[in-house]
């Protein structure tokens, strides 16, 4: 996943992930205080990202099996690119509280279940193509920060509403950078011998990366759910949570940007018990409120809690996947990482803030201890 850095490939796909993270830079710490503006309680924020979490689980693999077996790998893309700006369209009339939550969590399953399918056509372009992964990657984290110090800055400025109008106007742009992309052609469409990369997902070596990647990941739920809503509870205004979130941002894409240099040595599984070791310590210092200088040099640890897990996997997919498996393997970890697991972390933390508050930050070192323990057995594990 080493290459040039300026290519007209990976020009294409920075774009793209520029645009993505552009609108997911507000979708993650906002859409909460957006439902919270319509007047959802904390137990429907955390079902409404909960449904969108199940959704995905169910479109992101769909969608991978049309990317895996058509000839154009770019029109997944894009179908889910319009299916996302249009469940941002349709969210805007709702104000009745069971139905706003419904229609919610379809717009979030539609708009995030497209990530493993640009994430996997963009690893296997930079491969046939020579682009570096990692640069054309952290193009999308740049944006992400800049939605989130732009969006919280309109929110603070104009109220919770301007979340939505943001999402919208980058899930437009979302939709244009998509049709831009590489058309990911084959000579033949991927049929035949395994339909279904079954086999594939029940070896230890990919159950175990399956399982690191999930429980490492969806220990994020608690903050991607109520770190804004709990931090405006303390007292710190909505452009200071966006520049919390920039700069974990921030660390993420220097991480990614010098990961092809410099990380080509370690292992994926090495790159998991390092992010399940950042997320312990991250989650316990953040429950006890710490004062914001010390918030901020934890926000810095996410390029190892998240951009590290999510390197390992995505290397491990590329290293051990067959080419005509790729999209469906990296969606089966979307499914169970961005889906199942952090549905289920999800609304539990809705739960758990009712009680707790922000203390709740603590029992996600818990998935993560356990993640960590299952990359250190895949490192003694011989893989396919």
């Amino acid at each position: 996943m080493n290459g040039r850095i300026l290519h007209p490939a990976g020009l294409r796909f920075a774009a793209h992930y520029g645009a993505f993270y552009l609108a997911f830079g507000a979708f993650l710490p906002y859409l909460p205080v957006w439902l919270e503006t319509r007047g959802l309680s904390p137990e429907l924020i955390g079902i409404a990202l909960a449904g969108g979490m199940i959704g995905r689980t169910v479109l992101a693999p769909a969608g991978a099996a049309w990317m895996d077996g058509a000839s154009r790998r770019r029109d997944a893309i894009v179908g889910f690119a319009w299916a996302g700006l249009a469940g941002f369209l349709l969210v805007a009339p709702f104000r009745d509280a069971i139905l706003l939550t419904i229609v919610a969590a379809l717009a979030g399953a539609t708009f995030s279940g497209q990530i493993p399918l640009v994430d996997a056509f963009a690893a296997w372009s930079s491969r046939k193509e020579g682009f570096a992964f990692g640069p054309a990657r952290a193009v999308g984290s740049a944006t992400f920060i800049i939605a989130n110090l732009s969006a919280g800055a309109l929110i603070g400025q104009f109220g919770g509403e301007a979340a939505l109008v943001w999402m919208a106007g980058g899930a437009a742009l979302t939709v244009a950078t998509a049709h831009w992309l590489p058309v990911g052609d084959r000579q033949k469409p991927a049929k035949g011998t395994d339909p279904l990369p079954l086999r594939l997902l029940i070896t230890r070596p990919f159950v175990l990366a399956l399982l690191a990647s999930a429980l490492i990941q969806s220990s994020h739920a608690f903050y991607y759910v109520f770190s804004a809503i709990s931090w405006q509870a303390d007292g710190i205004q909505p452009q200071m949570v966006g520049a919390l979130w920039s700069t974990g941002v921030l660390a993420e894409i220097v991480f990614l940007t010098l990961s092809g240099r410099y990380l080509s040595r370690f292992r994926p599984a090495h790159l998991m018990m390092i992010a399940a070791g950042a997320a312990v310590l991250r989650w316990t210092l953040t429950a006890f409120s710490p004062p914001l200088a010390v918030l901020f040099a934890l926000q810095m640890t996410h390029a190892l809690s998240f951009a590290a897990a999510y390197l390992g996997f995505l290397r491990f997919t590329s290293e051990h996947a067959p080419d005509r498996l790729q999209a469906s393997t990296q969606a089966a970890n979307s499914a169970l990482s961005g889906g199942l697991a952090l549905a289920a972390m999800s609304a539990a933390s809705g739960i758990i803030y009712d009680y707790v508050e922000g203390a709740g930050f603590a029992l996600m070192a818990v998935p993560a201890a356990i993640g960590g323990i299952c990359a250190f057995l895949l490192l003694r594990v011989r893989t396919p």
